[in-house]
């Protein structure tokens, strides 16, 4: 069964910093392009950043320079790094991967940044 958890949510004031991981189960994780998107304020759930089996990282041009993607094989996990926080970065963070050609979400962690 796969299964992605997400933790490292929180609140934290402008300028401030956090880290989310995304711990993994049921995937051969190394193998596998891990993503990060956060929820828009249309429900929608929005590109943040990618993470590639070979540590090759993609990043929206919104979060470029502040936020770092990282992946750690032995432990199964993915890690977004935020720094530089914004209130506009105010929202739900979900980790995702495909496998077998269906997508797996995590049940997202709250990050609320305050002016």
């Amino acid at each position: 069964q796969v299964r992605l958890v997400e933790r490292g949510g929180g609140s934290v004031q402008a300028g401030g910093s956090l880290r989310l991981s995304c711990a993994t189960a049921g995937i051969n994780f190394k193998i596998h392009k891990m993503n990060w998107y956060r929820r828009g304020p249309g429900d929608q759930r929005d590109f943040v950043a990618s993470i590639f089996s070979n540590g090759s990282t993609v990043f929206d041009e919104s979060v470029k320079g502040r936020f770092t993607i990282s992946r750690d094989n032995a432990r199964n996990t993915v890690y977004l790094q935020m720094n530089s926080l914004k209130p506009e970065d105010t929202r739900v963070y979900f980790c995702n991967t495909q496998y077998k050609g269906r997508q797996y979400w995590g049940q997202g962690t709250q990050v609320t940044v305050s002016s």
